[in-house]
């Protein structure tokens, strides 16, 4: 395990004008690409195009597989014709995603618009964090990069709480106002995309960043990054532990929030205004990071955190209304604490390789298979009345994943001590 994980993290010195353009470049382009103006209003703008509720829940399906079945190849692309292209071509799609409701207000057009958006987030999501770590670490600059991605997520939060009320005033006004608005806005982040500069080269002898370009098909590519994956003994350790704050998260955020706050007879029309505060929380958390790193290492801040995380959860189902909200408030806080520093853990822990964007989205397909699994449970739990039950019985499990992990890398801490004892 690379000493780096074990350590506090060190104050890092002032960004050279290079690197502080690429962070500001990504911080542009993260904003941009995510803010989807059309996401509180989807379900109704849909309705109004004539769409059932089955097609609409439909087509969600339809989506939530397209995107584990894309995350593999679109890691190989990203791999091959390099990050920064991949980038582009994943905010291009994108741009092309949120035109076709508009062109198309159909049933085919909103499944065509969500298998685009599917494959657009496909090719951002490994690539996006392995161009901006590599160009970090290539430039020198790698302190940063904890500290870079938590602001970049705390922007595109604070975007959203800015947006998404006026989204009912400007949908009156040009029914198709959602849809356009995040196509212009895709479009910015292409132009981010296409500003950024292409990974510098090593020094002759020295490693490239990230590696040489892969050789082979995708089938040499799939064995090599899995190679990698096998031959890394903190790395499947550390995507377990991500695997806990990705699925509390979503859980919570998608499945379990309006559930939670009707069971605590929290009106309707607050629902937003919670919601709102949560997103103010994990915002001031994923701009801060450094909070946590400068008292303990990495892999105990997001293992305290998904703690937090669970426990939070837990609370909520001896609380009542007020206190819920704030206990979903400090989850949130967690979650965008951890986030940044769980993205550096995963990529400090994957060695230098040109696989680096496919293991990335190896990662993720980990996340969202088991949140599906996780999903179904919970609808199981709420068809039967038991909301307490499965908060309490999620973080127990939470706690015996998190303990599982330790042993794990208490035991890959232990092998990597032995050679160094042995040389003394």
């Amino acid at each position: 395990m690379p000493p780096s994980l074990l350590a506090r993290a060190p104050r890092a010195l002032p960004a050279p004008p290079p690197v502080r353009r690429v962070i500001r470049l990504n911080n542009g382009f993260q904003l941009l690409f995510n803010l989807l103006w059309w996401l509180p209003v989807f379900y109704q703008y849909q309705r109004q195009a004539g769409l059932t509720d089955n097609q609409i829940f439909g087509i969600q399906s339809v989506y939530y597989v397209a995107f584990c079945l894309l995350e593999i190849p679109t890691g190989f692309v990203a791999d091959r014709i390099g990050r920064r292209r991949c980038l582009q071509l994943g905010a291009a799609v994108m741009t092309a995603a949120n035109l076709l409701p508009v062109a198309l207000p159909s049933a085919t057009g909103f499944l065509l618009h969500f298998l685009a958006i599917a494959a657009a987030r496909s090719l951002v999501s490994g690539a996006s964090s392995a161009y901006l770590y590599d160009y970090l670490h290539a430039e020198g600059a790698g302190a940063h990069y904890v500290q870079a991605e938590g602001t970049a997520r705390a922007f595109g939060l604070w975007a959203k709480i800015a947006c998404w009320p006026l989204v009912g005033v400007l949908m009156g006004i040009q029914h198709q106002a959602p849809y356009l608005l995040t196509a212009a806005c895709t479009l910015g982040s292409l132009a981010c995309a296409t500003a950024l500069p292409a990974l510098p080269e090593a020094p002759a002898g020295a490693a490239r960043p990230g590696g040489e370009r892969p050789a082979g098909g995708y089938l040499d590519s799939a064995r090599h990054a899995l190679a990698v994956l096998r031959g890394s003994r903190a790395l499947g350790p550390l995507m377990v532990q991500g695997v806990a704050i990705f699925t509390l998260a979503r859980i919570c955020q998608v499945n379990l929030f309006q559930p939670l706050l009707l069971a605590k007879a929290v009106p309707l029309a607050d629902h937003g205004a919670v919601l709102s505060a949560m997103t103010v929380a994990e915002a001031v958390g994923s701009a801060r990071p450094g909070w946590v790193r400068a008292r303990m290492s990495d892999t105990a801040a997001v293992t305290l955190l998904s703690v937090v995380m669970a426990l939070s959860l837990a609370a909520t189902s001896l609380s009542g209304a007020m206190a819920t909200v704030g206990w979903l408030c400090v989850f949130a806080a967690a979650t965008g604490l951890a986030y940044p520093v769980q993205r550096n853990l995963i990529n400090a822990a994957i060695p230098p390789t040109p696989y680096r964007a496919t293991l990335l989205s190896l990662e993720s397909i980990i996340d969202r298979g088991v949140c599906a699994l996780v999903a179904l449970a919970v609808g199981g739990y709420l068809a039967a009345g038991r909301l307490d039950a499965l908060l309490v019985h999620a973080a127990l499990g939470t706690g015996v994943l998190l303990a599982v992990v330790a042993l794990a890398l208490r035991r890959v801490r232990r092998a990597a001590a032995r050679p160094a004892a042995d040389q003394q």
